[in-house]
């Protein structure tokens, strides 16, 4: 699955693939979020609202 990312680095939007799924924070303040490498193997995070992390195909 691909998503858009913003890169720091290039001060842009980028398309990655999307590698993996994670929750950040304790139980009742939790963040999701989808990591993503670049061409060169740089992470890249995006936050995302639950319905969106449980909806990535990863």
């Amino acid at each position: 699955m691909k998503a858009t990312f913003y890169d720091v680095k290039l001060r842009k939007k980028v398309e990655a693939q999307v590698v993996e799924k994670v929750v950040y924070g304790k139980e009742g303040n939790q963040r999701y979020a989808l990591k993503g490498k670049t061409d060169d193997g740089r992470n890249l995070t995006k936050f995302v609202s639950k319905a969106d992390w449980d909806a990535a195909q990863v």
